[in-house]
């Protein structure tokens, strides 16, 4: 026989029940509306199209899902209570776990750099963008996950924490309210900071420095000439050089009439 739940916290299968899922719905939603929020904010000039910006999200979406619900299998694996569990996992995640991928991301970029492997730089899809890149990068990124999730369940072997799950939520009566702050509350600010984190690392980074020639005029390197990074001439512009252009064929044109040699005849 099961031996019994503790007095106060959630239930057996509480994580997984239909308010459960709901919280974990508005979860989704509140948090991934923090990278719409960036993709406003950033810059014009570098703005990432909506096709760049989902291909660097998704994987974030995937790495965010296997992560959610190794937690929520393995707060049911025990006889404690599993709200604290999770939020126990949740935290070591979002702390050691931030390091872990951090590194795993600067690794994992490395190795894929010296072997030269381009469509496996997170941020770089092709031009146009490559679905079978976004596609490596997904595998990549759900890699690192694995590992991140991997080495914080061996740091939930550790005895102790036990301890710890009484103090975080024993002082709450009400199981549905532990249940939103360990799914809902918490998780949101945690997520909005780790995502926006996150898409900083594996996102493209637009920002190209120009090169002066010999002459002085500037040059963009043709690396950075993208469909997302490409700058259009208005027809102002096109119009106020046309003219430049006219007046300088008016000045060569008088210079030459200057230089023509004089003839004088004489009778």
């Amino acid at each position: 026989m099961a031996a019994p739940r503790p007095a106060h916290g959630c239930g057996s299968g509480a994580l997984l029940g239909r308010f459960g899922v709901l919280l974990q719905a508005l979860l989704a939603l509140c948090a991934f509306s923090t990278l719409m929020l960036k993709r406003f904010r950033e810059p014009k000039e570098e703005r990432r199209p909506w096709r760049i910006w989902f291909y660097d999200t998704s994987k974030q979406a995937i790495g965010a899902l296997f992560i959610h619900f190794a937690n929520i299998f393995l707060s049911d694996l025990t006889e404690e209570d599993p709200c604290s569990l999770y939020l126990i996992n949740f935290i070591l995640d979002a702390t050691l776990g931030m390091l872990l991928i951090w590194l795993g991301v600067k690794v994992v970029s490395w190795i894929v750099q010296h072997k030269k492997y381009t469509y496996l730089v997170f941020g770089e899809y092709g031009d146009p963008p490559q679905a079978a890149a976004w596609i490596g990068q997904c595998i990549l990124y759900l890699l690192i996950m694995v590992f991140e999730k991997t080495v914080i369940s061996l740091v939930l072997l550790i005895p102790g924490w036990t301890k710890l799950q009484q103090i975080l939520l024993g002082y709450i009566p009400n199981p549905q309210l532990e249940l939103v702050l360990v799914m809902l509350v918490v998780p949101f600010i945690v997520n909005a900071i780790m995502f926006w984190v996150v898409d900083s690392l594996i996102m493209r980074k637009y920002k190209q420095k120009d090169t002066l020639d010999i002459n002085g005029s500037i040059e963009t390197p043709r690396a950075g000439r993208t469909e997302e990074s490409q700058v259009l001439l208005s027809p102002d512009m096109d119009f106020d050089q046309s003219e430049s252009d006219q007046d300088i064929s008016g000045l060569q044109g008088t210079n030459q009439k200057m230089k023509q040699p004089s003839y004088q005849v004489v009778i």
